[in-house]
């Protein structure tokens, strides 16, 4: 959710299980006021927030410490997410998300466990090498520092991608929980869109396996084949770990959930078949 999205959370709180992590993001057009007061409503409402740290987007320490602080006042600072951030330059000291918890500020105002971003299918702007560099890198000084990794992933559509990065991170030794990112049910439109900003694929092949068509815009997609064959893979993958998934709710928090509800009631009932 955004720092905007409070009446969808509230519209959405009966149908979202209690004590499920939601992200809290930290958008440029947002303040530290709309960041907090959203954090606050997410623990309130008996979930846990996990507030987002751009690192990019922040001008110094003293406003991460700031920030950090008022998260520890309303109780949501043990679960953090530090990701680099939008902004091609860096606002102040912190180039990348690694800077921020090499900082030793995080664990500092109470964070326990700290998200890290993992791109199966790469990034944009990043090359592979320094993806890889710093995945290790945030994932030993996590250890290091005593706190607990999770690394959650870019949105998919295609699953082969997916389960090949899997692979590689296990091959490293990376043990943490992996949470792959899923777009919610959203307009065909808007999926490619955010799609097509984030470098994911999603040429006419990908989108027909994940289940809607190029030719055909005017949809709506969700992704109950994707969660299905992922399920499937991982099933037939004991290296695989423990692996979740993290929804991004493009079509919104209510949509998101009472898909997410449905699907599970659905392969219950096919379960007891």
């Amino acid at each position: 959710m955004t720092g905007k999205d409070i009446p969808g959370l509230e519209e959405a709180r009966e149908t979202i299980p209690q004590g499920t992590k939601i992200n809290v993001t930290f958008l440029g057009n947002e303040d530290l006021e709309m960041r907090v007061a959203a954090a606050k409503a997410v623990k309130e409402m008996g979930f846990v927030p996990v507030p987002h740290i751009s690192a990019r987007r922040l001008e110094s320490q003293a406003q991460l410490e700031e920030f950090l602080a008022r998260l520890q006042e309303v109780g949501a600072s043990e679960h953090v997410f530090a990701v680099g951030g939008d902004p091609a330059e860096p606002a102040g000291p912190y180039p990348d998300s690694l800077s921020v918890i090499r900082s030793g500020l995080l664990q500092k105002y109470g964070a326990r466990e700290v998200s890290i971003a993992g791109y199966p299918e790469g990034h944009p702007d990043i090359p592979d090498d320094v993806l890889w560099r710093h995945l290790d890198e945030k994932a030993r000084t996590l250890a290091q520092q005593g706190l607990d990794a999770v690394v959650l992933t870019q949105f998919a559509f295609d699953t082969d991608p997916v389960m090949s990065w899997i692979h590689d991170v296990r091959e490293r030794g990376i043990d943490a929980q992996i949470r792959i990112g899923t777009p919610g049910p959203a307009g065909i439109k808007r999926l490619l869109g955010f799609a097509r900003r984030f470098g994911i694929g999603a040429n006419a092949m990908i989108v027909k396996k994940y289940g809607f068509s190029l030719t055909n815009l005017m949809g709506t997609a969700g992704p109950d084949r994707f969660v299905s064959d992922l399920a499937g893979l991982l099933a037939a993958e004991p290296t695989a770990g423990d692996v979740k998934l993290h929804f991004y709710t493009f079509g919104g928090l209510l949509a998101t959930s009472q898909w997410a509800r449905e699907f599970v009631a659905a392969q219950s009932s096919e379960t007891r078949r």
